[in-house]
């Protein structure tokens, strides 16, 4: 028989030659919404990520999808992966339970079609990824109603009131800076045009105006008389030419009585 102290160094050095060969033993993370909402006859997608330190492929990776009822406690099969999806063939999920989910992107999640008041209960997400086996499931209580609760109505409500009254004070700002803009350039056009009219002497009243076409109709009245006045000026120079000439001769006939005389 051993001694107690024998015991304890055969229980060392078991642990000792079985160490190299353990491998720490790690859990994978699961994640599901708390609780789910529908509409009765409408499509729903239940939500189930996962995490493993592991490398993730379809051949590896384990997806299980079961359904507890309010009133009873047996699980019943919703869904299941490995692989390529599995869609049930019997009982009340067949032809409503569609895989949604992508396994590279850690995604098992499914989509209830046309859900009827039956899927009131709890679903549960199990996925495995070997070798990580270990893990937590993710639970979602699912309701199935007539309409949407008064509460998710309102915060949709406000979600879209807020942002379409945030455009319309963005436009409303907008249009009136415009509007400023716009009448601020008219009136400096106005004022400068104004400007120009009084520093400018050749801007005239409309009476003046008028009065400078009558001006110039009266000149030109005048210069049409001119006109008409001058051939009676040319005709009196002519006839003063005659007389001149005339005179000439006289003078020639005197010179010639004279030279007539000397030569007697």
């Amino acid at each position: 028989m051993l001694c107690p102290m024998s015991r304890i160094w055969a229980v060392l050095l078991l642990g000792g030659l079985l160490a190299p060969g353990l491998r720490p033993v790690s859990g994978i993370d699961i994640s599901t919404p708390s609780s789910v909402e529908a509409v009765n006859g409408t499509n729903v997608k239940l939500k189930c990520t996962f995490s493993s330190k592991y490398p993730v492929s379809p051949q590896s990776v384990t997806v299980s999808w079961n359904f507890r009822p309010l009133n009873s406690g047996s699980d019943e099969s919703v869904f299941y992966y490995h692989e390529a999806p599995y869609p049930p063939q019997t009982g009340r999920f067949k032809g409503h339970a569609v895989w949604s989910g992508d396994i590279m992107r850690r995604d098992a999640s499914i989509t209830l079609q046309e859900v009827p008041p039956t899927f009131n209960g709890t679903f549960v997400c199990q996925v495995r990824n070997r070798p990580d086996v270990h893990g937590n499931s993710g639970e979602i209580d699912f309701r199935v109603v007539n309409k949407v609760s008064l509460s998710e109505i309102g915060i949709l409500a406000a979600a879209v009131g807020g942002a379409c009254g945030i455009i319309i004070v963005l436009l409303g700002i907008f249009v009136a800076v415009r509007y400023c803009k716009k009448s601020r350039m008219a009136n400096d056009i106005e004022l400068h045009s104004q400007e120009q009219e009084w520093k400018d002497p050749t801007v005239c009243l409309p009476e003046e105006a008028v009065h400078l076409k009558i001006v110039e109709k009266e000149k030109e009245a005048e210069s049409s008389d001119d006109e008409e006045s001058e051939p009676s000026s040319g005709d009196d120079e002519e006839e003063e030419g005659l007389d001149g000439d005339g005179d000439d001769d006289d003078d020639d006939d005197d010179d010639d009585d004279g030279g007539d005389d000397d030569d007697d």
